[in-house]
């Protein structure tokens, strides 16, 4: 089956997912997330991505990431993730493939979703059982947001910004947001968004990407078979 094509258009946010290969693990220790974040933060430059918020799991990542020109998070994740892998197959004298094929992505509706795909991302610890509370996992942007902590790579999206006239009131707005679970259907709307690189938000967002692309932005209905290519 032919792979969706990935779209990147500039300005608008996205949902990443790069995962170890076969759900190996890709971090062991603090000096490992410590330098991917770091050369996060120096490709995010370079490349010229804004990243709104993250979190670094034992064996995957995710990212929320606004590019300022087209093709921009391609390039991104494709010099991150080779630096990454050169690191560490050198560190634990392996060799061979570290990531699962290539990482998995899906734009995102700021009005309306870019809060909630954030949510999602920094409450991934939580729902694996690692820690009670976000607040309780040191690789996740949740420490930005809620508790003022500064953070190299950080571009705080203008949807976080919205929450308060100051730095005080989006940081108690932003803890208040996590009072309450997302509801499954959300949740479940996410996953499908960025496995299937569809767009994650409303049918008017998904209509406007389609004539943005020319490609089809909408899911298959239920016993419809895609026509061959």
């Amino acid at each position: 089956m032919t792979r969706r094509p990935r779209i990147c258009p500039e300005g608008i946010p996205q949902h990443i997912i790069q995962r170890g290969n076969n759900r190996q693990v890709c971090f062991t220790k603090d000096d490992d997330y410590a330098t991917y974040a770091q050369w996060l933060a120096e490709a995010s430059e370079r490349y010229e991505v804004q990243i709104h918020a993250w979190v670094f799991m034992t064996n995957h990542v995710h990212l929320l990431a606004t590019p300022l020109k087209e093709g921009a998070l391609s390039s991104m994740m494709q010099h991150l993730g080779r630096r990454y892998v050169r690191y560490f197959n050198n560190m634990y004298q392996r060799t061979g493939t570290l990531w699962e094929g290539r990482f998995k992505s899906c734009l995102v509706h700021s009005e309306h979703y870019l809060l909630i795909c954030q949510r999602y991302i920094e409450m991934n610890p939580v729902k694996a059982g690692m820690v009670r509370h976000p607040s309780q996992y040191h690789w996740s942007s949740y420490h930005a947001h809620a508790q003022g902590v500064d953070a190299a790579l950080w571009t705080p999206h203008d949807q976080y910004l919205s929450l308060g006239k100051n730095k005080t009131e989006r940081q108690k707005t932003y803890r208040e947001l996590f009072e309450t679970s997302l509801p499954e259907e959300q949740v479940q709307h996410i996953r499908l968004s960025v496995n299937q690189g569809l767009p994650l938000g409303n049918d008017r967002f998904r209509d406007e990407i389609e004539r943005l692309t020319g490609i089809r932005q909408q899911p298959l209905k239920p016993g419809r078979k895609k026509a061959r290519e």
